[in-house]
């Protein structure tokens, strides 16, 4: 039996329905259930979007089962993918997770199940992630590294268990260990940074939470390096994504094989490549010369 997938809805019905329609176009979709977490509106102008994204999700067909939760009240997306995943993952020991701006490849649900099989009793690996957004063509079709991502990901109940929701506590790890350099790709990216914010309630990241509960555990994730991911969130629409392209990819036109790699470890090649990625794109020139190109299109945001 394939593992189940999570699908986190909120206000934007036709990203709802491309994420789900690209789902069912792969092969697996007709055996695998569906849960799909419908967020309640924060609000009085969000209420006509939640309706009709609950209506697209009303009519789905195509996956063995379709369970719908609806929240009558705003949880945000924290709280809903940790009382989402916490709930599947406990009753079926794995989960598929994705959010309703990804567009998924036609064979992302083979290699998400090969890869739960492959792993399944390996403890050092924690994590599956089917997108890659560095677009580097030096880094192989799968590798292991010390980094979660949130975009198209799956992981066992073994693991999910070492998940720590205390931001405080794991900032506190990192730097009684002396690891938040290495944690942010040798100062590249602001990793522990954005982890802080969560601490201060400046953002309600679970992602960064999950990315450190794994990390202090030195548990790895199985990345890849063609993606079978493509994020749509970045057209100013979404909640918790920018109008840059900044980490858009373009989806594998093939499968991706999933052999086990010995030994089980960090593949520093591709920690570099990740790390070459955020110097090139989060360097105070970089940011600049959006900052820029953003203002003479009018948009005058932060």
């Amino acid at each position: 039996m394939p593992a189940p997938i999570i699908l986190f809805t909120y206000n934007r019905p036709q990203h709802a329905l491309e994420a789900i329609l690209s789902l069912s176009k792969n092969e697996l979709a007709s055996e695998s259930e569906l849960f799909i977490y419908s967020d309640g509106a924060k609000n009085h102008e969000d209420e006509v979007g939640v309706n009709e994204t609950r209506k697209v999700i009303k009519g789905i067909t195509g996956f063995n089962k379709v369970h719908i939760v609806e929240r009558s009240e705003n949880w945000g997306l924290a709280r809903n993918v940790i009382d989402g995943v916490s709930s599947i993952v406990k009753k079926y020991g794995q989960v598929i997770v994705v959010e309703d701006d990804l567009v998924v490849s036609p064979y992302f649900l083979q290699f998400m199940n090969d890869a739960l099989d492959t792993y399944r009793d390996e403890p050092q690996v924690g994590h599956i992630q089917a997108y890659d957004f560095t677009n580097d063509p030096t880094l192989p079709d799968t590798f292991l590294i010390k980094f979660t991502g949130s975009w198209g990901w799956a992981t066992w109940e073994r693991a999910w268990k070492h998940f720590n929701p205390d931001g405080k506590a794991l900032l506190e790890e990192l730097e009684r260990r002396n690891l938040t350099y290495t944690f942010d790709f040798n100062g590249k990216y602001r990793y522990t940074r954005m982890l802080r914010r969560q601490i201060e309630g400046k953002n309600n990241s679970w992602a960064i939470r999950w990315n450190a509960s794994l990390f202090i555990k030195d548990i790895l994730s199985l990345n890849v390096g063609k993606s079978l991911v493509q994020n749509n969130g970045f057209d100013g629409t979404g909640t918790n994504c920018g109008g840059d392209n900044l980490y858009r990819s373009n989806i594998s036109k093939g499968p991706i094989k999933v052999e086990r790699i010995h030994p089980i470890k960090e593949n520093m090649a591709a920690r570099e490549a990740f790390a070459q990625y955020y110097a090139r794109t989060n360097s105070f020139w970089a940011k600049a010369k959006r900052r820029i190109k953003r203002t003479l299109k009018g948009d005058f945001g932060a």
